[in-house]
C-alpha cells in the first residue's frame, strides 16, 4: 500500500512543515507515504480569465505527469463528495481491497484544479464548502488519512 500526495506549491511555514512531518511519521507504520510537491505557476495581478485558464492548464499538466495510469486518483475539490471520517476510512479500505496498490491524492494550487485533472480522477473529494490554504489542507488531509488507518485497524484515536 502506498499513499502519494501530489500538491501544487511548497510549504513555507515551519509549523506546517512540522505538522506534515509528524503525520508522515505516524502514517509510516501503516503505509508508504510519498509527497510530490510541484511548482506553482505565477499568477499575474488582476489576471484575466484567459491567464487563469493558462495557469490551471500548466499546473494540470504537471499534476498529470506525476500520476501513473495504474494509480487510483482522488482530487480534492469543492464540488467533490463529502465523507464522514468513518466513511472515508471505509472508502480507503475499499480502494486498497479492490487491487489498487497506490492512491494519489491531489491538492491543486490557489486556482484549484484543471478540468483535465478532474476528468482523470477516480473520485472527487471535498472536505468542506469552505476554501482552505493549500498548506493547511495538506495537514488536514494527512490527519484524515491517519485517522482512516486508525479506524481501519480498530485502534483508538482521539475524537
Amino acid at each position: 500500500m502506498k499513499i502519494k500526495i501530489v500538491c501544487v506549491g511548497k510549504i513555507k511555514e515551519n509549523f506546517y512543515k512540522e505538522a506534515v512531518a509528524e503525520y508522515v511519521k505516524r502514517l509510516s507504520r501503516f503505509s508508504k507515504i510519498e509527497i510530490t510537491e510541484l511548482p506553482d505557476e505565477k499568477i499575474p495581478d488582476n489576471a484575466s480569465d484567459k491567464e487563469n485558464e493558462l495557469v490551471l492548464k500548466k499546473e494540470g499538466e504537471l499534476i498529470l505527469s506525476a500520476i501513473r495510469n495504474d494509480e487510483y486518483v482522488i482530487s480534492l475539490c469543492v464540488e467533490g463528495k463529502k465523507y464522514s471520517s468513518p466513511a472515508f476510512a471505509e472508502k480507503i479500505e475499499e480502494i486498497f481491497s479492490s487491487g489498487n496498490s497506490c492512491i494519489d491524492l491531489i491538492i491543486g494550487g490557489s486556482l484549484g484544479l484543471s478540468d483535465e485533472v478532474k476528468k482523470r480522477s477516480d473520485l472527487k473529494l471535498s472536505f468542506s464548502d469552505m476554501t482552505f490554504p493549500h498548506q493547511l489542507m495538506r495537514v488536514i488531509l494527512l490527519e484524515q488519512i491517519y485517522r482512516a488507518f486508525k479506524i481501519n485497524n480498530n485502534e483508538k484515536y482521539h475524537k
